[in-house]
């Protein structure tokens, strides 16, 4: 998953106004190159022993709860025209210290993100070159990156759309290679198979837990909620879009999950973390292995750069707003006008990857996004009964059973997640509880508004 784009200079004023120039196709290819489409593959190993070799349905159970997810975030882009996120529209549907928790929650995402692209491409390249301690990646990845961040070297729009074209290609020629494979060795029948979506002696809450895994593939669907204030005629494209971006990602996740398993039955590999390295070398040979690999560390990055520098952007706001301390969190370097500490920060804490392996950074990673789904879902609810003539303005089936579907969808996924995820998710919430109360007065004052 490809983090928002490194933030221009922190320290520059922010515009009143942003030019709308987007139409459907651009926010369309903006919210596809933020998803990218080739970490199906980064993930499948971990997720395919999960789901007990069940990825295909983990993929599209997650969809699902992703789909309804996506329509509260249109409903709600809709109602507020603005550049908008999980904590922008719980503070104003409910009351701000509901908003800042879940930011705070959020905020647990941000940090571990780039964690586990930098694990992900690590374990390829370890892969690939086996008598290369895996830490030595770990270590280069974060030192260049964060020496790129903090001389504010920015990725351009363009290589970022040429990136994901390359990605959409890689994943096409894997498809095609794997279905090869198959054919070749049972026939045109042996393409179709309900093995990847059920397998009896395999128990749902097994495909749940891979479903809580498969749905940080999707993270990045509501970034262009982002974006709405740039967009043209946002009440009518954004929220098209976010649907839009969801089912096409959920159907390039599905297809890929569908033909590896197609062409590697079983969730039995040599390391789970870099599962799509074997099958790649196994369909395509030597010539593919190393087209796949080059695409996927390239993108893993890319990735790595840019959400290394929303961590830091983000950071920067909270501390140029006082929520967090302003001397340490809003530095920005007097030469290269980033927030520098921010970026080493999240270098320092990318440094724990060297004790965690990608299934459990991932679990991390998806704790607060469920919530802030889950938020998001209560939201329209809150709004549904808000609302003059209630059912009327907004429709019952999207305006209450839709969003509640999709709330107890996340609660679902949230729960499924290992029991190492919860424990730390939900001390990370308590600390964040406690330093609301403390920055609140015991919450007898709003805190304050993070303008990100």
């Amino acid at each position: 998953m490809t983090s928002s784009s490194p933030a221009a200079d922190p320290a520059a004023p922010r515009s009143a106004h942003l030019k709308r120039t987007l139409g459907l196709p651009s926010v369309l290819l903006f919210g596809l190159a933020y998803m990218a489409p080739l970490i199906v593959y980064g993930t499948y190993g971990v997720l395919a022993g999960a789901s007990q070799d069940t990825a295909a349905l983990a993929y599209l159970i997650a969809l699902i709860a992703i789909v309804f997810t996506a329509l509260s975030y249109g409903k709600l882009a809709r109602l507020f025209p603005v550049a908008g996120s999980a904590y922008t529209y719980t503070r104003r549907t409910f009351n701000p210290h509901l908003g800042f928790m879940i930011g705070w929650a959020t905020l647990l995402d941000y940090f571990f993100l780039p964690m586990v692209i930098w694990l992900i491409g690590a374990a390829y390249l370890s892969a690939a070159f086996p008598h290369v301690p895996s830490w030595i990646w770990i270590v280069a990845f974060i030192v260049l990156t964060s020496v790129l961040n903090i001389l504010g070297i920015e990725l351009a729009n363009r290589f970022n759309i040429v990136l994901m074209v390359v990605q959409l290609a890689i994943v096409a020629l894997f498809v095609v290679l794997c279905c090869h494979y198959v054919t070749a060795a049972a026939g045109p029948g042996g393409l179709i198979s309900a093995e990847p979506f059920f397998k009896p002696h395999v128990p749902f809450s097994a495909t749940m837990a891979g479903a809580a895994i498969a749905a940080y593939s999707y993270l990045g669907f509501d970034a262009v909620s982002t974006l709405t204030e740039e967009t043209i005629a946002p009440e009518k494209t954004m929220p098209r879009a976010i649907v839009l971006i969801a089912l096409i990602g959920g159907a390039i996740f599905v297809i890929a999950a569908y033909t590896v398993q197609l062409a590697h039955p079983g969730a039995v590999f040599k390391d789970p973390d870099s599962a799509a390295f074997e099958v790649a070398r196994k369909v395509g040979g030597d010539i593919f292995v190393t087209v796949f690999l080059a695409g996927l560390i390239l993108a893993q990055f890319a990735s790595g750069i840019s959400a290394q520098a929303s961590v830091g952007r983000l950071l920067y706001a909270m501390g140029r707003d006082e929520v967090l301390p302003k001397r340490i969190f809003g530095f920005v370097h007097p030469k290269f006008k980033t927030p520098a500490l921010n970026i080493a920060i999240a270098g320092a804490i990318g440094l724990v990857a060297l004790k965690l392996d990608v299934a459990t950074s991932t679990s991390f990673i998806n704790f607060g996004a469920f919530l802030a789904f889950t938020a998001v879902n209560l939201c329209v609810i809150r709004q549904f009964f808000n609302a003059k003539g209630g059912a009327n303005a907004m429709g019952v089936l999207g305006g209450l059973l839709f969003p509640l579907a999709g709330a107890l969808a996340d609660v679902w996924l949230l729960v499924s997640l290992e029991k190492t995820a919860l424990v730390l998710g939900a001390a990370w919430f308590v600390l964040g509880l406690c330093y609301l109360g403390w920055i609140t007065r015991c919450f007898r004052r709003a805190p304050p508004e993070v303008a990100v």
